[in-house]
This record gives structure tokens, C-alpha cells and sequence, in this order.
């Protein structure tokens, strides 16, 4: 970068050298009197005529000592703008070694990790936790489907038959539903007292009307809650559960809740479970299922290891979870998030040798 600025500091010793001999030689030709030299006077800044000729390569010798400073300047500015872009990826890699800039957030879940076992539908927690904290079941309309019965009286202690459709915001019958856990329609049906649970699968017709035999043993008012998801024309698929009263006339006698309790005995098996339910917080819940001759084998029911479902003292509003795809030492976890606090009651349906039990537990919810 130095050789363009030597020339051009050459040529200047080698331009006055030029300069004198010549005007020891032309001396005569600059004597002629004034009004002659008058035209010659805007050339003064430049050599006299004779030695216009040279002066080009004075000329072009200034341009390439000039553009040697835009190079200098050129890479001292990408020296500089080097250094900076090495400095700050240097900085994002040591970042990255030490973990990143952390984030803190207000913790609202237990929930760390966690899979889901693949077609098994949605999930109340995760991303979903704020809508899975709002229970359902609470009327016969949401997400643009409506619960309509076409039979809902029956009489206390006998068999019957429940039929119904789910329609949509048109009031058609819907007749595509996405099937979960091996069934396209899980109904649940209990007494407002919460007792006489029962988890049944009816069957629909091709217009969309749902069947399924049923038999309220003790009078009251009872509510049956369709948990299925719908297939809308376009693909798009909604998780919904609705909610219907059905009535057996007679005495009614409501039945206090039983007391909170971790364990329930139910045919010879103890079925107890760990965890702390905290309102609007997804937290585990381990069951553990355990016969006479210690823990027992459970059985897939409906594709999974056993089913839970919470009900709500008083509203009766309703959370149905699903558990992990296998269990841990014999035990099922489920993530569960009850929207309030107050007491529930949980209804754990599970199979061993064949025969689906279910085991009941109160719960209360601070």
C-alpha cells in the first residue's frame, strides 16, 4: 500500500529538475515585453508552455497517491467492522456455553415431562392448562354443539334406554367423531349426590342418533355428561363434553359425601394414590393398584392403564384426564388440574384379569 504514494513523491524532485533546465534554455523566449505576457498569465499556476507536455504526469501521478488513502481507510473500516461482528459472536458462543440469557417466569404447573401416548386426543394441561382449568359438562351447548336428548325420564330401578344427538350450530346431527381411547363416544352418568357412577359406550345410527341401554337404579335427578370430539367438514376436530339432566321420579335421598381419603377398597383390591391437588395447577396423581398377593397387573382398558375421571361437589362440573402411556413400578400417573378449590370426587375405572373395576375417592381441593 506504500508503493503509489513513493512514485507519486518521486515525481516531484524529477518535475523542479525539469522546470530549471528549462528555463535556463527558454530564458530568451520569456523576455518579449508586457502585452505579450498578459495572455500567459492565467498559465502561471501551470509550467510554462513548453512544458505543458510533461504536466500529465504530474497530474496523474496526485490521483494514484490520492486513491491510495480510500484503500487504507477501506480496511482499517472492515478491520473494525470485523473485530465487531467476531466480538459478538464470540459473545452469543459463550452465551450458548453458559446456558443462554435466562428467563424467569411466575411458575403455574408442576407438569415437567411429559408424553402422550399417540391418538389419544387432547390433554387438560401444557399448553391447554388455562382452558383444561375450566370444567365441563356444565350445559348442553359449547363450541358450537348442542347435547339433545330424545329420551330423558325413566324409571328408578329398571332398564332403559338412552338416545340422543349431538348437533351442530345448524342443528344438524353430527355423525363424525375422531375416535379416543378406542370409542368414538364416552358417556358418564352419575346422581347429583355423585353416586351410581357409571361409564358406558353407546352406539349411533346413521342419522346421528346415539343408543345405549340404561338403568338409574335409585330415583333423583341424574346427569349424564357426553365426552367426545367432533369432526367438523373441514378436518378440524373439537374436544367437547356436554351435559344433560335425566330424571327417575320418586323419594329422592341424597347421600353425604364420604370423608377425603387416599385409599378405596373395591372387590378385594386397594387402590390408594400420591399427590397434592392444587387449584389451577397441573400436578401428578400416582395410582397404585394392589391385590391380596401384592401389586397387580393391570390390563389396557379402552388403550390405556385405567381412567380418571373428577367431579365437582355441586356444580357437577367435570374433568376427564388420561394417564401416561405406561406404567412406572406398577403404578399410573395422571396429570390432573381442578380449576377450584372445593371437593371432588374421582372415579378411577382400571382392569385386571379381565374385569374393569372402579374405585372412588373423595377429594378436597384447598
Amino acid at each position: 500500500m506504500t508503493s503509489p504514494a513513493a512514485s507519486g513523491t518521486a515525481a516531484v524532485p524529477d518535475q523542479a529538475s525539469a522546470m530549471s533546465d528549462q528555463a535556463s534554455t527558454d530564458q530568451p523566449d520569456q523576455v518579449p515585453p508586457a502585452p505579450e505576457q498578459a495572455p500567459d498569465i492565467p498559465d502561471q499556476v501551470s509550467p510554462a508552455p513548453e512544458q505543458r507536455p510533461d504536466a500529465p504526469e504530474q497530474v496523474s501521478a496526485a490521483p494514484e497517491q490520492v486513491s491510495a488513502v480510500p484503500e487504507q481507510s477501506t480496511v482499517r473500516l472492515a478491520l473494525v467492522v470485523g473485530g465487531l461482528v467476531l466480538a459478538v459472536l464470540l459473545g452469543f458462543g459463550l452465551g450458548r456455553l453458559n446456558g443462554g440469557p435466562s428467563v424467569t417466569a411466575e411458575p403455574d404447573s408442576a407438569l415437567t415431562s411429559h408424553a402422550h401416548e399417540p391418538g389419544t386426543g387432547a390433554h387438560e394441561h401444557g399448553a391447554d392448562q388455562a382452558e383444561a382449568a375450566q370444567a365441563g359438562g356444565l350445559s348442553v351447548s359449547s363450541a358450537g354443539y348442542t347435547l339433545t336428548p330424545l329420551s330423558a325420564t325413566f324409571t328408578a330401578g329398571r332398564p332403559g334406554e338412552l338416545r340422543f344427538q349431538v348437533r351442530d350450530a345448524q342443528r344438524r346431527p353430527v355423525t363424525r367423531f375422531a375416535v379416543v381411547h378406542d370409542k368414538p363416544m364416552h358417556l358418564i352418568v352419575v346422581r347429583r349426590d355423585l353416586t351410581g357412577y357409571q361409564h358406558l359406550h353407546p352406539t349411533m345410527a346413521a342419522d346421528g342418533t346415539w343408543s345405549v341401554p340404561l338403568a338409574l337404579p335409585q330415583p333423583g335427578v341424574w346427569r349424564a355428561y357426553a365426552d367426545f370430539t367432533a369432526l367438523a367438514d373441514d378436518g378440524r376436530q373439537t374436544a367437547v363434553t356436554l351435559g344433560v339432566d335425566l330424571s327417575a321420579p320418586g323419594g329422592y335421598q341424597p347421600r353425604p359425601l364420604p370423608a377425603p381419603a387416599s385409599s378405596a377398597t373395591v372387590d378385594g383390591f386397594t387402590v390408594g394414590y400420591q399427590g397434592t391437588p392444587q387449584a389451577g395447577v397441573t400436578v401428578p396423581l400416582v395410582f397404585r393398584v394392589d391385590s391380596p398377593d401384592g401389586t397387580a397387573t393391570l390390563e389396557r382398558y379402552l388403550g390405556a392403564y385405567g381412567h380418571l375421571v373428577a367431579l365437582r361437589e355441586g356444580d357437577l362440573g367435570y374433568l376427564h384426564v388420561h394417564p401416561e402411556p405406561q406404567p412406572v413400578d406398577g403404578a399410573v400417573t395422571f396429570w390432573v388440574t381442578t380449576p377450584d378449590p372445593g371437593r371432588y370426587r374421582l372415579y378411577l375405572d382400571f382392569q385386571v384379569a379381565g374385569v374393569v373395576r372402579t374405585a372412588e375417592f373423595t377429594l378436597t381441593v384447598p
